[in-house]
């Protein structure tokens, strides 16, 4: 069987480091050829495209994020059976989250094809980069089964502690995009990067596909556990749901702040596309973190030792934080030069105010590293509705950026939109960590006396 991870016994840091550095390896791959993708289309079709496809940016994020936090929530059983050593049980979580999968990749799809008109007029998307918006979105919206059967994939398999054959196969998948990329800009514009990304993305995922049947002996299904149940079906959604609409509801907030951008018109649109590119992609660690966090925490509750919860988090803090500092001094120094790689010619408006967004954002890295680990933590615990409490802060504080201050200061408002969402959700999710920590120890020393009472009589 593949390598895997038990994260119940031994040294959370080194844990947290062996498993988090191929999840980042893979967050790095994925965000670069979602980069590429931008870079090529400015590079090639001008800085209209480049704003066509920024103002796609936020709605890509509510649609796609749903699907992603969907099948990351679906990991958080798989991994409590499995740091429990339930292993039939976890796989008859494994089974009946493709079967939901398949239900709702078939109506997230229709829907969002239905609606993406509507939304992308809704969001006030400036007429120039309309037609360019649409085709582009519209056509990652297509992909969106293969998308979900990809992160549905490695999400089982990190669940049991690998995070590295997700990784081989998201290198595949980001060499392919950018050969194709390059080789369908040309003859079909802005639809080549949209179409290059769906097919590298079910390339991948049919062949992680392939490789967990093959080779993870603890996943192959006895009689009766790959039949549809509900009642797993519905412990998964209770995970799944939250999780997804966490990333949604953050989302909405981030659909409001870029219709206010567009407001600003199409150069500014541009110039935060560039910005966002480059931010996501300097985020890749703390996505990673995240995920790693959910695992620790999902193996260690289901083993019953919360105990090592603090010891994690710590751990994940410190990582965060030192890179933090690292980032921001980066972007500080070269944030303008890489705006650069978006354009076909340079434009000064563009570098300076893409630029500009990298130094507020960059400045509060740190505290994007709390939110990240403290929530796919919670997460982890079983505490999803939590992690949707958190997005709402979120939310909120970046539509009233959007709402409010845009109106009055201008872009660079829309610039200190993340730091502010990012201090919202903190305030909240530091007290709810505090808290569940208490309340699962209290379970741990309850059952503890409640065992040592039945053992006595």
């Amino acid at each position: 069987m593949a390598k895997t991870i038990d994260m119940t016994t031994g040294s959370p840091g080194k844990h947290i480091l062996r498993f988090a550095v191929p999840l980042l390896l893979g967050n790095l791959f994925q965000q670069f050829y979602n980069m590429v993708d931008t870079v090529i289309i400015g590079q090639n079709l001008g800085t209209s495209a480049l704003a066509s496809v920024g103002a796609t940016g936020s709605i890509c994020f509510m649609i796609i994020g749903l699907c992603l936090g969907i099948c990351a929530g679906f990991g958080i059983p798989v991994s409590q059976r499995f740091g429990a050593r339930d292993y039939s049980e976890m796989r008859r979580y494994v089974a009946n989250a493709a079967w939901a999968s398949i239900g709702l990749s078939v109506i997230i799809t229709t829907t969002v094809l239905i609606l993406c008109d509507d939304i992308l007029q809704a969001m006030n998307t400036p007429g120039d980069i309309y037609d360019g918006a649409y085709t582009y979105v519209s056509i990652l919206f297509m992909g969106i089964p293969l998308t979900i059967m990809y992160n549905l994939c490695a999400s089982v398999v990190r669940a049991m502690g690998d995070s590295k054959t997700p990784l081989y196969f998201l290198i595949i998948s980001s060499l392919l995009n950018i050969v194709l990329d390059l080789a369908l800009v040309e003859p079909f514009g802005i639809a080549g990067p949209a179409w290059a990304t769906v097919i590298s993305q079910g390339v991948s995922g049919v062949l992680c596909l392939i490789y967990m049947r093959k080779r993870y002996k603890i996943l192959r299904m006895q009689p009766g556990e790959a039949h549809l149940s509900f009642r797993h079906v519905g412990r998964l959604l209770m995970q799944g749901l939250p999780m997804g609409l966490q990333y949604s509801i953050t989302a909405i907030g981030s659909v409001i702040l870029q219709s206010s951008v567009n407001d600003l018109g199409s150069n500014y649109v541009a110039a935060m596309a560039a910005g966002q590119k480059i931010s996501i992609f300097f985020c890749c660690p703390y996505e990673a973190l995240g995920n790693t966090a959910a695992t620790y925490g999902g193996q260690n509750i289901g083993a019953g030792r919360p105990d090592r919860i603090n010891k994690g988090v710590k751990a994940l803090l410190l990582y965060g934080f030192i890179y933090a500092a690292a980032a921001a001094v980066i972007l500080f120094l070269f944030g303008g030069a890489l705006s650069r790689l978006f354009m076909d010619q340079p434009d000064p408006f563009i570098e300076e105010n893409a630029h500009l967004f990298l130094k507020f954002n960059s400045s509060f890295y740190a505290l994007l590293a709390i939110v990240n680990i403290v929530r796919f933590m919670i997460q982890g615990m079983g505490y999803s509705i939590l992690a949707i409490t958190a997005g709402v802060f979120e939310m909120v504080a970046r539509a009233l950026v959007g709402f409010v201050f845009v109106g009055l200061y201008g872009f660079p408002a829309a610039c200190m939109a993340n730091p502010a969402a990012w201090i919202a959700a903190d305030i909240f999710l530091i007290t709810a960590f505090i808290l569940i920590v208490r309340r699962e120890k209290r379970k741990v020393e309850l059952y503890r006396i409640q065992r040592q009472a039945g053992g006595s009589e």
